[in-house]
């Protein structure tokens, strides 16, 4: 067996401490959240700045970035494991903030929405490389506890990035939000060069097989449970990002109430870090199936109460973010625990498989989620249709996957 396997993780060099360690970790994984959810305040001036005639298309600011990010996630698993994840990671970061800038600056509506493209293809690299970091430097208990700190951390970017964007605007054009990620990804970029050591040692790195990522491909498409529960994972993101593709123009346009949307941003945000921190406690005492199965059919009824909400015109601000809260807490225990139980049967291929599950989840919920956005029609009910058409799909792939059991209930015995 080659050495890199049999040889375990080492833990963090002395140069940067475990608190540290987890912040950087952190910020990495956050630069994606921000880069989507600052320029949601921001998309109505530039519908205006570049004088498009449907305010739908100004969505592409957000769907460019995330088709981006879905192609990314693809290679930076295999260039890591050749060139190491420092080097790797420092280049993307270049990039980002390279693009930003590029972003910023662009004088067409078509050149911004390219650079955006660009961007997301960088910062794919943030989440697969700082994952693959953690992975390299602690194992067993210690990599779960350093994991779950660093999710809470990135789960809560989005609670403020709406209001940080909204307070640049106050002050500056909106490019100027390009301009402070552009900042901020320099800042982690020297704080990497500085205080963090390459993490895969030299004889550990393997060089790029086409042979074995096609093997590891194949893996995840053709065993039942891993694409099973991809495809749950899918429509469970889709829904997401069809929130966030929305959420702007509803809480302009339907509520009227542009200076609350940060803060109601927020609180709905926070319910998936609070159910986040509850699963970590939870899910090794009653499972992963148990847990995200219930939220499953949780995240289903409540779709359809929202639905029937919205298409009956009884959908308020007050139980637009009470119903959205719910389900985003729902959507928490549902994706990490699907993404859990997707990469079951992945075992030593778990890198590469999990590059081509982050591909496909991504860009098919981005897709999915672009044709919920064009759909919005100034109320809540395309959105509101769409969580629940979605609810319904993944429900779906869930039980031809686990062959028609739920909360992973043993086959019953033959008479």
């Amino acid at each position: 067996m080659p050495a890199h396997r049999s040889a375990p993780p080492h833990e963090p060099a002395p140069s940067i401490r475990f608190g540290e360690f987890v912040a950087l970790m952190a910020a990495v994984m956050a630069l994606n959240a921000l880069a989507i959810d600052m320029m949601l305040p921001a998309l109505p001036a530039i519908a205006r700045t570049y004088r498009l005639l449907q305010a739908n298309e100004a969505q592409w600011v957000i769907g460019g970035f995330m088709l981006g990010n879905a192609a990314g996630q693809l290679i930076y698993g295999p260039l890591s494991d050749r060139f190491g994840r420092r080097r790797v990671l420092l280049i993307c970061l270049a990039a980002y903030s390279l693009l930003d800038v590029g972003a910023g600056l662009s004088g067409t509506f078509t050149g911004m929405i390219g650079m955006r493209l660009l961007q997301g293809f960088a910062t794919a690299g943030s989440r697969v490389l700082s994952v693959a970091i953690i992975r390299d430097r602690f194992s067993g208990a210690r990599m779960a506890r350093v994991m779950s700190l660093t999710f809470i951390v990135f789960l809560m970017a989005p609670m403020v990035a709406p209001a940080v964007g909204q307070l640049i605007l106050n002050v500056a054009p909106w490019p100027f939000i390009f301009y402070f990620l552009a900042a901020l990804s320099l800042a982690i970029l020297l704080w990497i060069l500085w205080r963090l050591p390459e993490s895969l040692h030299p004889q550990h790195r393997r060089p790029l097989s086409v042979g074995s990522l096609a093997h590891a491909w194949a893996l995840v498409l053709r065993n039942r449970i891993s694409l099973g529960y991809t495809l749950a994972n899918t429509m469970m993101l889709a829904s997401l990002f069809g929130f966030i593709n929305s959420i702007q123009q509803i809480y302009f346009d339907v509520f009227r109430a542009p200076k609350r949307f940060p803060y109601m941003f927020a609180f709905t945000a926070g319910t998936m870090a609070v159910t986040a921190l509850t699963n970590s406690r939870m899910v090794e005492h009653i499972g992963m199936r148990r847990i995200s199965h219930a939220a499953l059919l949780a995240f289903l009824c409540l779709s359809l109460a929202h639905w029937t909400l919205a298409l009956r015109g009884l959908d308020s601000e007050i139980t637009f973010v009470l119903m959205q809260s719910l389900q985003m807490g729902c959507l928490s225990l549902i994706m990490g625990n699907f993404n859990a139980l997707g990469m079951e049967p992945l075992g030593a291929l778990a890198g590469s498989a999990a590059s081509l599950q982050g591909f496909l989840t991504t860009l098919g919920g981005t897709l999915i989620a672009a044709l919920i956005g064009q759909r919005y029609d100034h109320s809540t009910v395309p959105l509101t249709f769409g969580f629940l058409a979605c609810a319904l799909m993944a429900l779906l792939a869930v039980l031809i996957t686990e062959s028609g059991r739920l909360f992973g209930m043993p086959k019953p015995r033959p008479a």
